[in-house]
């Protein structure tokens, strides 16, 4: 016959949620500096084009600051991208944004308003540039661009500054040799599916959600990059940015017919500003990194946001609190 448990008394019941609820106050206590609250407020996260990657990687990474930080409300304002991310931090239109590391740079060298403010929290994943073209065009590199329509990206993105660049590398004015088309990767898809354009610049994550929807509906190819690398080098500044890379052969399938294709990548920085909440801003550097996973499940290439590449943030310092966070974390 199986012996009874005994039974727990109401005394020892009680006992125990009280011990709980002091291990969970402790916790807590440990986890934030001697002396501080859990951080609290509203911040604004600007992103970029509602069917980019970061505007995305935005709408899931509120979703894990509400868990992690539920006394932060995140606002999430659409943008053009990069520079007009940068330019929202300064002007105090945003707390928060993503922007490439070749932005940044670039605005540090024109030695525009607020340059001494940014900071980063951590280096997020890289964009990859990609130059898509309908698969019967005849355009095999960027030199061939010649006389095409070409959609280079929007005023304030990070895209028409390095299509700018990589049009230079092949040897091409990028105002007089191409028609040069000013709209963002929410419309480039469906203007080279009617035949408006010729091609499309676009830098982002790999997979970009609008250029594999645009290949499963529509035959397209990527024309390879890779051999301007060394051209982008010889400009020196904010070029030395972007390097080599390549695209694996499974990020848009049904365009790459299983072959690999060697384009420019540069990284993208998670940015504040130096006036931003220390404990607001480890919280959210801790939230970033924690949520790799839970976000990289819908935003590949948030599967590479690391811990151990993340402080390497060229070309701005750290924030302190993303320092804080860090030392924290580290072994």
């Amino acid at each position: 016959m199986l012996k009874a448990l005994p039974r727990i008394s109401r005394r020892r019941a009680l006992l125990g949620a009280v011990a709980a609820l002091v291990v969970s106050g402790l916790l807590l206590w440990w986890l934030l500096p001697l002396g501080e609250s859990a951080p609290r407020g509203k911040i604004t996260f600007s992103t970029g084009v509602t069917t980019g990657v970061y505007q995305r990687y935005g709408e899931l990474l509120d979703k894990e600051v509400a868990r992690d930080l539920p006394d932060v409300g995140m606002e999430l304002r659409t943008s053009e991208g990069s520079r007009q991310n940068l330019a929202r931090l300064v002007n105090g239109q945003a707390d928060f944004t993503i922007a490439t590391a070749d932005a940044v740079a670039q605005y540090q060298q024109d030695g525009l308003p607020g340059t001494n403010r940014l900071r980063a929290c951590a280096r997020l994943y890289d964009d990859y540039v990609q130059l898509v073209v309908p698969k019967r065009s005849k355009v095999r590199s960027a030199a061939d661009l010649r006389n095409k329509r070409v959609a280079v990206g929007q005023d304030g993105s990070g895209v028409r500054l390095i299509s700018n660049r990589l049009l230079k590398a092949a040897g091409l004015d990028p105002e007089l040799d191409i028609t040069p088309v000013s709209i963002g990767i929410d419309t480039m898809p469906g203007r080279l599916k009617k035949g408006t354009i010729d091609a499309f610049f676009w830098s982002g994550g790999l997979p970009t959600a609008a250029v594999r929807n645009l290949s499963e509906r529509f035959d397209i190819r990527l024309v390879p990059l890779g051999d301007l690398v060394d051209e982008l080098h010889a400009e020196a500044g904010p070029a030395r940015h972007y390097r080599s890379a390549v695209m694996p052969a499974d990020a848009y399938p049904q365009a790459q017919n299983g072959e690999a294709v060697s384009t420019v990548a540069v990284a993208n920085l998670l940015v504040t500003t130096d006036t931003a909440d220390a404990r607001l801003t480890e919280g959210l550097t801790r939230t970033v990194i924690g949520s790799r996973d839970s976000i990289g499940r819908e935003v590949h290439a948030a599967q590479l946001v690391d811990l151990r590449t993340a402080i390497y943030t060229d070309p701005l310092e750290l924030h302190e609190g993303a320092q804080r966070y860090y030392r924290s974390v580290k072994p």
